[in-house]
């Protein structure tokens, strides 16, 4: 299956649980109520995602003057991803890692760590630019935002059921009534699915972004490379990533403390490589 195709499907599973969680507690007024609180806490996290992460890991933007090779890496790039020129920023941190963001491609970012620039080569940098670009080209910030927002409202509606089940309360409507044990139900089981779906949307892209970023380069094995220092070099130099940020990053910064697959923002690298090795040259 295409991931496309499977971040729709994925997509519409998270938005079919949320009218099911919804139906049970308050009918469409409680999937109203959840979903529009859910909007408002995840408007400023899409808005402002660059200027929120970028000073959280104290990045500095560069010029072609001051990182030359960087920048020329970046500019070639994303003229053949049909792209206007992103932002540059170089992450004081060992950690070989990178991670582009920005609500559209006009306001895009792309940030790299002084340890990645340190351990690839320059075919190997490019398969990471370009696994990059191809996030902003796919969207994927938009994309994680509303899978972000309609997990949100679910947990929003669990936490509703939670005090429905204390109060011996739940939808008044026949139609939608799941009575005491179906709210107890959702409140446990709801948020736990809504972050397996998520999570799994968060895998599917960044596959996609393997694939499409191996097009632009036309050589899979320039990312496949960099993928396999990046595993080694992260697990002897930790990064001090906060989880809110994780799914941003080329190589997930937390892959020591990840709980289960399932659970993991990034599907596993060795998976990745295996993936791009098998690919031919364009």
């Amino acid at each position: 299956m295409g991931n496309t195709v499977k971040t729709a499907l994925l997509l519409g599973a998270l938005t079919g649980l949320l009218m099911l969680i919804g139906g049970l507690i308050g009918g469409k007024g409680g999937v109203y109520i959840a979903f529009i609180f859910a909007v408002i806490l995840n408007f400023g996290s899409y808005w402002f995602s660059d200027k929120i992460v970028l000073k959280m890991y104290k990045a500095q933007e560069v010029s072609e003057s001051s990182a030359p090779d960087l920048y020329n890496i970046v500019r070639n790039l994303a003229m053949k991803a049909c792209l206007p020129m992103p932002r540059i920023f170089i992450i004081p941190e060992e950690t070989p890692n990178a991670f582009a963001t920005g609500r559209n491609e006009k306001h895009a970012v792309v940030a790299v760590t002084k340890g990645i620039m340190r351990i690839l080569n320059k075919e190997e940098l490019e398969g990471v630019i370009a696994h990059e670009l191809s996030h902003i080209k796919n969207k994927d910030m938009l994309i994680s935002s509303i899978a972000a927002t309609i997990a949100g409202a679910i947990s929003m509606l669990a936490i509703m059921a939670q005090w429905a089940a204390i109060f011996g309360g739940g939808s008044s409507d026949e139609d939608n009534g799941g009575g005491i044990i179906g709210l107890i139900a959702m409140a446990i089981f709801a948020p736990l699915a809504a972050a397996v779906i998520q999570m799994a949307i968060s895998r599917s892209r960044e596959y996609l972004a393997d694939a499409r970023g191996a097009s632009i380069t036309k050589n899979p094995y320039g990312l496949a490379s960099a993928l396999e220092k990046l595993t080694n070099a992260s697990q002897i130099i930790p990064m001090n990533a906060k989880p809110s940020t994780a799914h941003l990053f080329i190589v997930n910064p937390l892959s020591g403390k990840a709980f289960m697959n399932l659970f993991s923002t990034h599907p596993p690298l060795a998976e990745r490589i295996a993936r791009l090795r098998s690919m031919k040259p364009y």
